[in-house]
């Protein structure tokens, strides 16, 4: 019988990430990422069958286009073997806005809708489409196989007292304004991996999922679904991040623009590109190189603690919406697996949860999925981020 694999794109605003997987197996054959494509672009390939990792650099590849098309170059040239079997292209998309919410195969009026929703995630939608535009032309033969599944879709169950804003309700009605949230796609995988690591059935998982990245959000999950989260209409809602700058009082908006003589498209650029930790430290929004220098510069250190402090009151305020039981406190994305540092200095804050974080369990290992709670501590979990793994099975169960 022959094998029927899915290709994943997730295309994100300063990463690539692509994998080709059998969703039947749970098996990957090949994972590659490209990083920095800012600067210069670095193409690592893991081909798991024989072991091998691919490093390549490109320096004279500026556009994001081009990338695309590279990476489906390599991977028809050099992976036919598994390119060949591939029956659908699995693509994420971070904003489905209104009315987008569940996997859908791509056709003129999904693409169409995307598109729309591109002005609440102006720094990811746009990419997800040049990344769709290029697959329907590479692959012609997956025309109707290509999939987008969307990270806004697992906040839909959000009640309205929730994702309304206190704004004239005609808004809502007439233009969609609502919280949407963000990073759906892997809080669904973390709540699906905490019902095996709770052993609890998925209707029974209350937690706190805190994916923490360039682009960070926390969601309250109680009974397996999201009943609130901290990304907003867009994206740029929450969590301090890389560069963008989470919750701010919106008047000042209004000040920037009235009495420093900002244009809306600067304020916009500077909330978007130029706040956050990089905004606050003066130096990079890199948060590996903010933990070289935490002690040793006080903007630095302003930053992190800003951060953290940000973590710490969404945590304590979700913890309320738990019905009386929260499960667990659970760390995902970039910063959240990797940084002993992070994890440390937020849990250290939440004693009063019965959170404490046991050091040496703390310290990252080799395992993918980990806790590093003390024995008389509530389950503190570090799960790898699996967005691709859920991509391709609803990829293979639309086109079933």
């Amino acid at each position: 019988m022959k094998k029927k694999l899915i290709l994943v794109l997730n295309c994100g605003s300063s990463s690539i990430k692509f994998s080709i997987i059998d969703p039947v197996k749970i098996v990957k054959y090949i994972d590659g990422i490209v990083e920095f494509m800012q600067t210069t672009a670095s193409l690592i390939i893991y081909d798991y069958i024989v072991d091998k990792k691919l490093l390549n650099k490109f320096d004279n590849i500026n556009s994001y286009e081009q990338l695309i098309i590279l990476i489906f170059d390599i991977l028809s040239s050099k992976y036919k073997n598994y390119i060949n079997y591939v029956i659908g292209i699995g693509h994420r998309v971070v904003h489905g806005g209104e009315y987008l919410n569940k996997s859908m195969i791509i056709d003129h009026d999904v693409l169409l809708k995307i598109q729309q929703a591109s002005i609440f995630a102006p720094l990811h939608n746009p990419f997800h489409i040049i990344a769709i535009q290029i697959s329907l032309q590479k692959i012609s033969k997956l025309k109707n196989s290509n999939i987008a599944v969307f990270d806004t879709a697992f906040h839909h169950t959000i009640p309205k007292k929730s994702f309304l804003y206190a704004i004239p309700y005609r808004f809502y009605k007439n233009y969609s304004i609502r919280r949407y949230g963000a990073h759906g796609i892997n809080h669904l995988y973390i709540t699906q991996t905490c019902s095996l690591f709770l052993k609890k059935s998925l209707d029974q998982v209350n937690i706190i999922s805190c994916h923490l990245g360039s682009g960070s959000s926390i969601t309250a999950i109680v009974n397996g679904q999201s009943v609130d989260t901290s990304m907003g209409l867009t994206p740029l809602e929450g969590l301090i991040m890389g560069t963008r700058c989470g919750d701010i009082d919106p008047s000042i908006i209004f000040y920037m623009v009235q009495h420093l003589g900002i244009s809306i498209t600067e304020v916009q650029k500077i909330l978007t590109k130029e706040s956050g930790v990089l905004g606050i430290s003066d130096l990079t929004s890199d948060f590996r190189e903010l933990e070289k220098k935490y002690y040793m510069h006080k903007k630095v250190k302003l930053s992190i603690d800003m951060f953290c402090h940000r973590v710490c009151k969404y945590i304590s305020g979700y913890s309320v919406l738990m019905n009386g039981r929260l499960d667990a406190i659970v760390f995902t994305g970039g910063i959240g697996e990797n940084s002993s540092f992070i994890r440390n200095k937020i849990i250290k804050k939440l004693s009063l949860l019965n959170f404490f974080v046991d050091i040496k369990k703390n310290i990252k290992n080799n395992k993918k999925n980990f806790f590093i709670n003390t024995d008389c501590s509530k389950p503190i979990l570090v799960v790898q981020a699996n967005e691709n793994q859920i991509i391709a099975q609803e990829t293979y169960d639309l086109l079933k």
